[in-house]
């Protein structure tokens, strides 16, 4: 399934910029960034679960915000790109 990542973590104090850290890298193993705090990611019901698990034990629920969307339907469908696009097949590192 196609989802579309975004969040924004409250970088304030240390520990904030820890947790953005983080949470970026978690989403580079799923997919790939198209913009600073979005990921495409194409994966299955059991990487979505993985990935959700090791975001909310990341995220700060009182300070950040985490949203995933499942897109229906192929990504050329679901989406509409102006200006720069660039489409990689992501390698998932999950461990």
């Amino acid at each position: 399934m196609d989802i579309l990542v975004t969040y924004d973590v409250e970088t304030l104090e240390p520990s904030g910029q820890k947790r953005l850290r983080k949470v970026a890298t978690i989403c580079q193993n799923f997919g790939q960034r198209v913009q600073k705090s979005v990921f495409e990611c194409s994966v299955s019901q059991a990487q979505l679960e993985e990935m959700e698990h090791q975001l909310l034990r990341v995220i700060d629920l009182e300070k950040d915000s985490l949203r995933i969307y499942t897109l229906y339907g192929s990504r050329s469908k679901a989406v509409r790109v102006y200006g720069k696009d660039v489409t990689i097949q992501p390698h998932h590192k999950v461990s």
